[in-house]
């Protein structure tokens, strides 16, 4: 088969086989990696390598749905261990040996999968491309770490990034910059407007059912440190208390509740910060949500918070502005530069101004907030960054891959991958 397919190249234009074998690599599917993958599918010759089917981070249920692509799943389970990671690098080593990419697409460079992939890539000539959503800013830089990530990232032959700040951390790491493409951060904007809308399109019996608030703030995050809550929980009482005091005319503000979907090992500090602060009827924790009900959350809410004090990225956020939301985002999130544009689809703030969420919670839900022109907007600019756009600069990473020979490692970074692969 010898069709090729035009890729409208933001750097190049280019044509590729469209059955070349690309294998991409991901440490466990979630929902979004299946629409990432079905729009890369249709461009080429898709094997979609997860290192396992479960894990003790997510709760995900075992999401189907390949249909422009290969599924591989290597492990059933990561337990962890030196076990493990030998049992993972064999079985990788195995399906690449099995499919004989073109190109393999490595997930990061910090996993067993990628240091395996990537002395594979090594071993039989092939090149390789890396997707990150790193800034330069996401967490503490040490000089040793930096230098280690510097020689592994010189091992690729393109990139695929997030955003505008990942393009600029993967370019000081010293990938030339016009090899770096973006759209790896997406997710299926079309699944998140169809269903929002038939929840607008039943309100009552959805709020019934679910016994949500007429007006609420929604926040979806794992109960983890870096998500913030507790600042998050503590500006809602501050807006809680500017709320109850102002008055406009004769009307007093509106009140919306604060709704924070997820779970973790915070959960009964926050009941009790909840309880401490006198908030049990204004916050509410459902817990945590499969996909298929977030619609449900997302398609009643006013505005979505995010108050990560750090964040690679923060994809909930695309699945906010999808639902077509107004978002309040921290700015160490790192999403922010490429997705909310201030004061017209929301606003970033300070993840530890407490003062400064609250003011913009309060002035999200004053009655005279154009709501819908901002959840609009939303709707405008997550339109850019949906499945199609990871396709796209998947297939312009791929061919800039192709341009080059593969860089050939020397004697230091072969025994650096060996190394990694021991830890």
């Amino acid at each position: 088969m010898n069709s090729t397919v035009n890729f409208p190249a933001t750097q190049n234009e280019v044509k590729l086989p469209k059955d070349i074998r690309v294998a991409v690599l991901f440490y466990r599917f979630g929902p979004y990696h299946h629409a990432r993958l079905n729009a890369a599918g249709r461009l080429m010759s898709v094997w979609g390598l997860e290192a396992c089917a479960m894990d003790d981070i997510y709760a995900w249920s075992k999401v189907e749905g390949a249909a422009s692509f290969t599924r591989v799943t290597l492990t059933n389970r990561d337990t962890g261990g030196r076990h493990w990671r030998r049992e993972l690098q064999r079985r990788l080593w195995c399906a690449l040996d099995e499919i004989r990419p073109q190109v393999v697409v490595v997930n990061g460079w910090s996993s067993t999968d990628a240091f395996s992939a990537l002395r594979w890539c090594a071993e039989t000539n092939i090149p390789a491309v890396i997707t990150s959503e790193s800034t330069a800013w996401d967490d503490p830089r040490m000089f040793w770490k930096e230098w280690i990530k510097g020689r592994l990232v010189k091992m690729f032959g393109a990139g695929l990034a997030g955003g505008t700040p990942h393009i600029d951390y993967l370019a000081q790491l010293g990938l030339p910059r016009g090899r770096i493409f973006n759209g790896y951060d997406i997710v299926d904007n079309d699944y998140f407007a169809a269903k929002t809308a038939e929840v607008r399109s039943q309100k009552s019996e959805v709020r019934n059912q679910h016994g949500l608030p007429e007006k609420y703030f929604l926040a979806s995050a794992r109960f983890v440190v870096k998500k913030n809550l507790p600042r998050l929980i503590e500006a809602y009482a501050r807006y809680l208390e500017m709320t109850e005091k102002l008055e406009i005319g004769n009307r007093k503000s509106e009140i919306w509740k604060l709704v924070l979907l997820g779970d973790g090992p915070l959960r009964e500090s926050l009941k009790s910060q909840i309880t401490t602060l006198n908030l049990c009827d204004h916050v509410l924790l459902p817990g945590f949500k499969q996909y298929d009900e977030l619609p449900a959350y997302f398609g009643l809410a006013g505005a979505f918070v995010h108050a990560s004090t750090t964040e690679q990225w923060g994809l909930v956020v695309n699945e906010a502005m999808a639902s077509g939301l107004p978002v309040i985002v921290s700015n160490r999130c790192g999403c922010a530069a490429d997705l909310v544009q201030e004061g017209v689809n929301g606003f970033t703030f300070d993840p530890c101004n407490v003062e400064q969420l609250a003011n913009l919670m309060l002035r999200v839900s004053d009655f005279r907030f154009p709501i819908s022109d901002f959840g609009a907007a939303s709707e405008r600019i997550i339109s850019a960054w949906g499945p199609e756009h990871f396709a796209n600069g998947l297939y312009g990473a791929v061919a800039e891959s192709l341009k080059n020979s593969p860089p050939r490692l020397g004697v230091l970074d072969r025994l650096l991958l060996r190394l990694l692969l021991q830890r």
